[in-house]
C-alpha cells in the first residue's frame, strides 16, 4: 500500500499541471487599463486553479512606461495567483520586454500575452487545454481574419511572412502573435537560445516540439492608442527579418544575378544592331540609366548587408538586453494569510 502511495504521488508529480502556469504581461504606457486587465486574468486564474489544480503567476515587465504602468502593477492583489514585477530601466523594446518575463518566470509553462486587452484572457483556458489535454507544446494563437485593416497592410504582412520563410526549414505561421503557451520544455528549449537579438515569433516556431494554432478575433483596444506607428513596424519587420533569416542576402544575391543577366544579353542585342544592321548605338541615356540601375542596386545590397553586420557587431559585444530597475513579488499565498489578520484587527 505505502509503495502504491509513493508511485501516485510520483505520477502527480510529472504530471504537466503540477508545473504550474507563468502569464508573462509586456507593458508599456498602459496605466489606464491595467488594473481591468489584472481582474480578468486573475479570474482565469481562479478557474484554472478551481478546475485543473493549476498553480499561477502573473509577470508584468515595464518597458520604461512614462505614466503610472508600474505604480499601478505594484498595487495589484496578488489573488488567486502571485504577482510579480519586473520594472526595465528603460525602453528595450517588446523583444527585450518578453526575454525579462521569461528569465523571471519561476513555473514551467509559460504564456505570452499583450498588455492593451486585445488578447482576451478567457481564451487562456483553451490554450491550457489544448496543453494540458492534447499534448502540445506549442499553442500559438493567430487572427482569423485582416478583413478591418487596410489593403496595404495586409498586403504587406503577407509578403513579409512569405519572405522570412523563403528556404526556411521551419515556417513560421502567416498571422501567427505573441499570445502563446510554452509548455515547460518548449520554454526551457527557449531560455537555451543565446541570440540577443530575438524574434520570439520565430524562434518559438524553430524550437520544434507539437504546435497547435488557435484562431481568435482581438478585442477592440478599451484605452489610449497603439505605440505602433507605421514606421516602428517597418523597423520590427527589418529587426525580425535579418535576426532570423538569411531571405534578405538571397533576394539580393538574385537581383544581382538578374541585373547581371540582363547586361549580358542587353549586351549582345546592341552587338547584333551594331554588326548586323549598322545602327548607332544611343550613348548617354543607356549610360546614365545603367549606372542608376546598377548604383542603386549596388547600394540595396550594401544596406542588407549592413543590416547583417550590425547584428554580428551587436552579438559579439554581448550587452545584456535588458537591465532591471525594480522587481518586486508578492504570493498569493501570504496574501491569503493577511486577510484574516486584517480583519480580526479591524473587528
Amino acid at each position: 500500500m505505502p509503495a502504491k502511495s509513493t508511485k501516485s504521488a510520483a505520477r502527480a508529480t510529472r504530471s504537466p499541471s503540477a508545473s504550474g502556469l507563468s502569464i508573462v504581461v509586456p507593458l508599456f504606457n498602459e496605466a489606464k487599463g491595467l488594473a481591468a486587465l489584472h481582474e480578468r486574468i486573475a479570474e482565469v486564474a481562479r478557474w484554472l486553479k478551481v478546475k485543473r489544480g493549476l498553480r499561477s503567476e502573473v509577470i508584468y515587465v515595464d518597458d520604461g512606461s512614462s505614466d503610472e504602468t508600474a505604480l499601478i502593477a505594484n498595487s495589484l492583489v496578488a489573488d488567486p495567483l502571485d504577482v510579480q514585477v519586473v520594472s526595465l530601466s528603460r525602453n528595450f523594446g517588446k523583444e527585450a520586454a518578453l526575454m525579462a518575463g521569461l528569465d523571471h518566470a519561476r513555473l514551467g509553462a509559460v504564456l505570452f500575452m499583450d498588455g492593451d486587452g486585445q488578447h482576451p484572457p478567457d481564451l487562456v483556458d483553451t490554450l491550457v487545454a489544448r496543453w494540458l489535454d492534447d499534448g502540445y507544446d506549442v499553442v500559438y494563437t493567430a487572427k482569423a481574419h485582416r478583413e478591418n485593416e487596410p489593403w496595404l497592410r495586409r498586403t504587406s504582412v503577407h509578403w513579409f511572412y512569405a519572405l522570412i520563410n523563403l528556404g526556411s526549414r521551419q515556417k513560421i505561421p502567416e498571422d501567427a502573435g505573441d499570445f502563446r503557451l510554452l509548455s515547460p520544455r518548449a520554454a526551457a528549449a527557449l531560455r537555451q537560445m543565446p541570440e540577443r537579438s530575438r524574434f520570439f515569433k520565430g524562434l518559438s516556431s524553430w524550437i520544434g516540439f507539437r504546435q497547435a494554432r488557435v484562431d481568435y478575433e482581438p478585442a477592440l483596444r478599451a484605452h489610449g492608442a497603439t505605440s505602433w506607428s507605421m514606421w516602428t513596424l517597418i523597423g520590427l519587420s527589418i529587426e525580425g527579418l535579418t535576426s532570423f533569416s538569411v531571405a534578405p542576402l538571397r533576394v539580393a544575391s538574385v537581383l544581382g544575378l538578374l541585373l547581371a543577366v540582363t547586361a549580358l544579353f542587353f549586351g549582345a542585342w546592341i552587338l547584333l544592331q551594331t554588326l548586323l544592321y549598322g545602327q548607332d548605338v544611343p550613348g548617354y541615356p543607356s549610360l546614365v540609366v545603367g549606372l542608376m540601375v546598377i548604383g542603386g542596386v549596388q547600394l540595396i545590397m550594401i544596406g542588407v548587408l549592413g543590416e547583417y553586420i550590425g547584428k554580428l557587431l551587436s552579438e559579439i559585444k554581448a550587452r545584456p538586453v535588458y537591465f532591471v530597475a525594480e522587481h518586486s513579488v508578492k504570493s498569493a499565498e501570504d496574501s491569503a494569510k493577511a486577510r484574516p489578520a486584517a480583519s480580526r484587527a479591524a473587528e
